[in-house]
């Protein structure tokens, strides 16, 4: 899960790393851009991939999306008998099964 690509974040470090050396009054290497740059796509490659995110808890999970059908179903009821259920406080946090 990423708001952009890993390409796409390694250019944009890359341009703002640049422009803060100009900046500094010093001269980017474009071997270490090219090594920095490498670094950011690879890590984000593979840190926004749907396992990765699930396994920390950065989601609510993954369905099987040959269970989406019965899934949809099971919240459908939910939302259709909330009406007649009386909801009741409870004092303790949600469990993640």
């Amino acid at each position: 899960i990423a708001v952009m690509g890993g390409e796409q974040a390694a250019k944009v470090m890359e341009i703002i790393t640049s422009a803060k050396l100009r900046r500094m009054g010093m001269n980017p290497d474009p071997e270490a851009m090219g090594q920095m740059g490498k670094s950011i796509k690879d890590r984000l490659d593979a840190e926004s991939t749907a396992l990765y995110a699930t396994a920390r808890l950065w989601d609510d999970g993954i369905i099987d999306p040959r269970d989406s059908r019965r899934v949809l179903a099971i919240a459908l009821a939910t939302c259709r008998e909330a009406a007649a259920r009386r909801l009741v406080t409870n004092s303790f946090g949600v469990a993640r099964m």
